[in-house]
């Protein structure tokens, strides 16, 4: 645990405003922690105070990095569905716009499982029926009317 005051002025001002200013309440817990243990508080101390568990303070107090504000951001904040690139949706969204049959196949309506099938086949990239429903409900994505099954 360092020692208090290990803070210098300039990275205790960043944390500070990212606290007072910023819209995601988990990143402000998580420079909270950071400036509660510059003040000596123990991890006891600052998960009482807070809110939060006991293992919450001690992840952020070892992996906060006062530096790289970003360090700070929680990984969950990204989503769900990080395989899925840019180019994978891309081309998720132009398939469902097309008719299987386009593409030779000789059922007529396509399912999450058969998206993930083609799209698996397309791009190497595997990815559930459910992760797909998912992608194309966030896109706001319908076939003829009716949401993928």
């Amino acid at each position: 645990m360092p020692a208090k005051g290990f803070l210098n002025f300039e990275q205790k001002e960043k944390l500070q405003t990212l606290v007072r200013s910023n819209n995601c309440p988990r990143l402000r817990e998580h420079a909270l922690i950071l400036l509660l243990q510059n003040d000596g508080k123990t991890y006891e101390e600052i998960a009482s105070f807070i809110g939060c568990g006991y293992r919450t303070v001690a992840h952020w107090c070892v992996h906060g990095d006062p530096n790289n504000l970003d360090s700070l951001k929680d990984k969950r904040q990204q989503g769900n569905y990080r395989k899925a690139t840019e180019q994978y949706i891309k081309l998720l969204l132009e398939v469902v716009e097309k008719a299987p049959s386009e593409l030779g196949y000789e059922f007529g309506r396509w399912t999450g499982e058969r998206l993930s099938t083609y799209l698996e086949q397309q791009t190497g990239i595997k990815l559930s029926s459910k992760q797909i429903s998912r992608i194309l409900q966030k896109k706001s994505m319908f076939i003829s009317g009716r949401s993928i099954a």
